[in-house]
């Protein structure tokens, strides 16, 4: 995978903007690359109407990506800023948890500079550019989510300091990285992890296979996930509103009563849980 170390050479060489920020180098990025990104986008833009929200798609469109070449960060920040004040910081590749939250609470995005191998096309374990500037920045043109992934970061540091990050991350996963959302027309898809997997895309929504369960914010941060696979349950929000007014609340009960309470595995369903679709497993019972 020579390409893909080339990638992350380059990005690793930039110039630092001082911390874990670097410089993105927009005109390091060679043809072969800004045409991977062009056929990565093409992909999932005839996937997506019909699955992903509408704020997603109406702010991809807002902030203008383009189709056929990567982003130029500095561009897209510009316009982002106007909007919410977000903008985004290129990394090089995964940053310290204590760098991430700061970025967050700061209105700060950390993003990949690189873009993953042809042979990576379809999986990706570390988030690249695709993943990130495609998946996750539109949705920062919202308002209300931005603000709620904004409070998402300040309350990175509290979860650090009582030992508790893993139940932060997984409020993390089950939202910003694999979140459903009702609408009038039916479940959809704001999580970036989904809208940026061809795959997951049509999974997530249409398959009999995961469990589908009403938000539940105690019972999210209890559940475990599944990291290279698609996940075995999906928990719905209602609005942007519900996760925001989520996570303004102080989490220190919440961290005190999940002191005591047990893990969840991805696959179970709970007694009190509000199901809207039960899954069969048929995917995760024909693959282990």
């Amino acid at each position: 995978m020579a390409e893909a170390s080339q990638s992350h050479n380059r990005a690793a060489e930039a110039p630092r903007n001082g911390g874990w920020t670097i410089a993105q180098n927009w005109r390091s990025y060679t043809q072969d690359e800004h045409d991977r990104w062009s056929r990565l986008v093409a992909r999932q833009e005839k996937l997506l109407p019909g699955r992903a929200c509408d704020a997603f798609l109406e702010a991809k469109e807002t902030l203008k990506l383009p189709r056929h070449c990567i982003p130029d960060f500095s561009k897209v920040s510009d316009r982002l800023s106007r909007l919410t004040g977000w903008r985004i910081a290129p990394v090089a590749g995964l940053i310290p948890d204590d760098v991430f939250f700061d970025c967050l609470a700061n209105r700060r995005f950390p993003a990949g500079a690189f873009i993953r191998s042809e042979r990576a096309l379809d999986y990706l374990s570390e988030p690249d550019v695709f993943h990130d500037v495609f998946g996750h920045v539109p949705l920062l043109a919202d308002p209300v989510y931005a603000r709620f992934l904004e409070a998402y970061g300040k309350g990175g540091q509290r979860a650090l300091s009582r030992g508790q990050l893993h139940n932060l991350a997984r409020l993390y996963w089950y939202t910003v990285e694999f979140g459903l959302i009702r609408s009038s027309d039916g479940l959809r898809i704001f999580g970036a992890g989904i809208l940026s997997s061809p795959g997951e895309t049509v999974f997530s929504i249409e398959d009999t296979s995961p469990n589908r369960i009403a938000f539940d914010l105690f019972r999210i941060m209890r559940t475990k996930y599944v990291i290279s696979d698609y996940q075995q349950i999906y928990f719905v929000i209602d609005s942007f509103e519900q996760l925001l007014d989520q996570c303004y609340q102080d989490f220190g009960a919440f961290y005190d009563r999940l002191q005591a309470a047990r893990d969840i595995e991805p696959h179970e369903l709970l007694p009190d849980d509000h199901v809207i679709t039960t899954g069969d497993l048929r995917y995760f019972r024909t693959r282990h």
